[in-house]
């Protein structure tokens, strides 16, 4: 069967060659060494750039050194520190700020200098983005938009080498990374109802949290991708 993405969701525990360096010889048919050869010697092909070389490297000393040693702080900085750079930025929910002035002191800690934005920076009400007053939270209240550019400008203004993400919302962190001339990395990712453990949905799909499935749940997990299927609504 021919593929036309790449499905590694689907590849058994028992396969994985990309891990030997063998997708092209053992992985399975929508191994992205079968599916799109050109686009992995296209991507090799960025790291000519000596920066991002260097990231590459760093982050793969540091996943070395602290190999389920360090915690995900330890890692930040270390990769901070690795990398030598000089300034973080931090761009946290307005409700993580108290652990932001923990992570920050933290950071500082280390040497490094620290400058923080939470999202409500701005104070711009939501119906400046078009929400209707039945749309907000809390109907019938003042309530400021998450403001994930300004985050981005500002912290970029700071000259921040790295910025790290404690808690932004879902879109809202997506647009944090896409206006971020830094780099970014995720310290903190927002699930209010799991104590932001959101990989805990996907552990128990099948029991207390099924409903995270939608009209089309499988009488099992399939063991290759489904092709074609578009989405439904």
């Amino acid at each position: 069967m021919d593929y036309e993405s790449p499905g590694c969701a689907y590849c058994p525990d028992t396969v994985r060659a990309c891990r030997q360096g063998e997708g092209e010889l053992r992985g399975p048919g929508f191994c992205p060494s079968k599916v799109d050869p050109d686009a992995i010697k296209q991507a090799w092909s960025a790291q000519t750039d000596p920066y991002t070389m260097k990231v590459a490297k760093v982050a793969a000393i540091v996943e070395s050194e602290g190999y389920c040693r360090w915690s995900r702080v330890e890692e930040i900085c270390q990769f901070a520190l690795k990398m030598g750079f000089r300034k973080l930025g931090i761009a946290t929910c307005i409700s993580f700020v108290d652990l932001a002035r923990v992570f920050s002191a933290v950071l500082e800690s280390h040497g490094l200098e620290v400058a923080s934005v939470a999202c409500k920076n701005g104070g711009i009400p939501k119906e400046d983005i078009g929400l209707k007053d039945d749309e907000k939270i809390r109907p019938g209240t003042y309530e400021a938009i998450c403001n994930p550019i300004s985050q981005a400008e500002l912290l970029d203004r700071s000259g921040c080498e790295l910025n790290v993400i404690v808690g932004l919302c879902v879109g809202h962190d997506s647009l944090f990374i896409r206006h971020s001339k830094a780099l970014v990395t995720t310290l903190v990712t927002k699930d209010r109802v799991l104590a932001h453990n959101p990989v805990g949905a996907l552990q128990l799909a099948d029991t207390y949290y099924s409903r995270v499935w939608g009209p089309h749940k499988p009488d099992k997990l399939p063991n290759k991708p489904a092709e074609g299927r578009k989405p439904q609504g």
